[in-house]
């Protein structure tokens, strides 16, 4: 078997400085989109309890429970 080529110095400066680059740049990019998914974690957050609160609401009229259903929505205005 042959014994390994010696790599350019400046294939390895090249190399080293590609990798130390995209590390920046994740590092920049994460800090960048974590505060729009925690906004966007949060409103969902938001949207399932009303979504929820909806659901609860419906099948309490499903279920003829109508005279709690207008107490409560009355209360809440």
């Amino acid at each position: 078997m042959a014994p390994p080529v010696a790599v350019s110095p400046l294939i390895k400066t090249a190399r080293y400085s590609a990798l130390i680059a995209g590390i920046l740049y994740g590092k920049k990019r994460y800090d960048y989109l974590k505060p729009i998914g925690a906004e966007e974690r949060r409103i969902e957050e938001e949207e399932k309890k009303v979504r929820e609160e909806q659901e609860r609401i419906a099948k309490q009229l499903a279920e003829g429970n109508v005279l709690f259903c207008h107490m409560f929505i009355f209360a809440s205005h």
